[in-house]
C-alpha cells in the first residue's frame, strides 16, 4: 500500500483534460495554420463586394449571350423594359424573402399571399368602397391582408413552436384555398378609376412598377445595413441563442420578419393586380420558388446570418434575363426549368464552398 502511494506521489498530479471548447479552438487554429495562404484576390472575391462583382459579371455575360443569340430583339429598349417590368413583382417579394432567410427562416407561402391579397382587394364590396372614397383603399386592403397573414406565420413559428417550413407550407395551402373561395375561382376585373393608370403607368419613360421595385430595394438596403433591425436580423440568423443572451427579443423579431415579408407580398399583389387588371386565385404561382432561387443566387445563405439586398436584386435580374433569353430563342419550358434547377444547385454549392473558407479563416 505504501509503495503504491509513493508511486503516485513521485508521478505527480494527473493533468486535467482540456475542455471541449478548447479542443475545438485548437483544432480550428491548426486547420487554419495548415491551410495555404490565400491571395488578395481570393479574399476579395469571398467578401460581399467580391460576390456582388461576380454577379455583375454573370449578368453581363448573360446579356452578351442574349445579344449574340437574339440580336436586336434582345438589346431593344422595349425588351429591356419588359425584363425590368417582369423582375419588379418577384423582386419585391425577394426583398422580403431575403430578410426572412437571413433571419434563419423560410417562407413558402409568399405566392399564395399574393393571390389572397389580390383577390380580397378586388372583391365587389372592396371596389364599391374604393369607388366611393379612393382607389387607395384597394392598395390598403392588399397590404393589410398580406401583412396580417405574415404576422400569423410569425406568431405561430415564434410562439407556437412550429417549424417555419411546416407553418408556411400550411399557410400556402390555406391562403390559396381561401382566395379560391372568395373569388369562386373566377377572375375579378378591376374597374376602379385611377388604380390601373397610376400603378401601371410610367414615370420618366420607365414603368411605375420598376420605380416601386427600386424604392423597395433601397428601403430594404437601408433597413438591413443602416439600422438596428438589420443588425439584429443578422444576429438572430447567425445564432439565435447568442442573440437572445445578448438581449435581443428573438421571438418578437421573428414575428416582425414574417410581417415584413407579408408586407412585401401585399405590395407585389398591388403591382400584379394593376399589371393584369385582375384579382385571381391563380396569381403568384411558384413565386415562392422563384424568390428563394433569386435570394440564393444573390449570395444569401440558406442557413441564415448572411446576405445582401444588392445580391438579391442581381439574382432577380439574372433569373429574369435568363428566362428572356430562353424565350427569345424559342427554348421550351422544360429545358428552361431544367437549366434554372442547375443554376440553383451551382449557386448553393458555391455558397457552401465560400462558407467553408470563411470558417477556416
Amino acid at each position: 500500500m505504501s509503495d503504491r502511494v509513493s508511486e503516485q506521489t513521485t508521478a505527480g498530479p494527473v493533468p486535467a483534460a482540456p475542455p471541449a471548447d478548447e479542443h475545438g479552438r485548437v483544432e480550428k487554429a491548426a486547420a487554419a495554420a495548415a491551410a495555404p495562404p490565400r491571395s488578395g484576390f481570393a479574399r476579395f472575391m469571398s467578401s460581399p463586394a467580391g460576390r456582388n462583382l461576380g454577379l455583375v459579371i454573370a449578368l453581363a455575360l448573360l446579356c452578351g449571350v442574349g445579344a449574340w443569340t437574339a440580336g436586336d430583339r434582345f438589346v431593344d429598349t422595349d425588351n429591356m423594359l419588359t425584363i425590368l417590368r417582369l423582375s419588379a413583382v418577384i423582386g419585391v417579394i425577394s426583398i422580403g424573402m431575403t430578410f426572412v432567410i437571413i433571419g434563419g427562416g423560410i417562407d413558402l407561402s409568399v405566392g399564395s399571399l399574393v393571390a389572397l391579397a389580390s383577390v380580397w382587394s378586388t372583391t365587389v364590396a372592396t371596389q364599391e368602397m374604393a369607388e366611393d372614397y379612393h382607389w387607395g383603399l384597394i392598395v390598403f386592403t392588399a397590404l393589410l391582408v398580406a401583412t396580417v397573414c405574415g404576422v400569423i406565420n410569425g406568431v405561430l413559428i415564434a410562439y407556437g413552436g412550429m417549424a417555419p417550413f411546416i407553418m408556411t407550407l400550411a399557410m400556402m395551402a390555406g391562403a390559396r384555398g381561401l382566395a379560391e373561395m372568395l373569388s369562386d375561382k373566377r377572375n375579378q376585373i378591376v374597374e376602379v378609376d385611377g388604380f390601373e393608370d397610376t400603378i401601371n403607368g410610367e414615370i420618366l419613360g420607365i414603368p411605375t412598377l420598376v420605380w416601386i421595385f427600386v424604392a423597395v430595394s433601397v428601403a430594404g438596403w437601408v433597413l438591413l445595413n443602416r439600422t438596428t433591425f438589420g443588425r439584429r436580423t443578422i444576429a438572430v440568423g447567425g445564432n439565435a441563442t447568442a442573440a437572445r443572451l445578448a438581449g435581443i427579443a428573438v421571438k418578437r423579431h421573428t414575428v416582425m420578419l414574417y410581417a415584413l415579408t407579408g408586407l412585401a407580398c401585399g405590395i407585389a399583389a398591388v403591382m400584379l393586380t394593376a399589371r393584369t387588371t385582375t384579382g385571381t386565385a391563380t396569381h403568384g404561382g411558384l413565386y415562392e420558388l422563384d424568390s428563394i432561387a433569386a435570394v440564393v443566387i444573390g449570395g444569401t445563405l440558406l442557413t441564415g446570418g448572411r446576405g445582401t439586398i444588392v445580391g438579391t436584386v442581381f439574382g432577380v435580374l439574372i433569373f429574369n434575363t435568363l428566362t428572356n433569353v430562353f424565350t427569345l430563342n424559342n427554348v421550351d419550358t422544360s429545358t428552361q426549368t431544367f437549366a434554372k434547377g442547375l443554376i440553383i444547385i451551382a449557386a448553393v454549392l458555391l455558397q457552401q464552398r465560400v462558407a467553408r473558407r470563411s470558417d477556416t479563416r
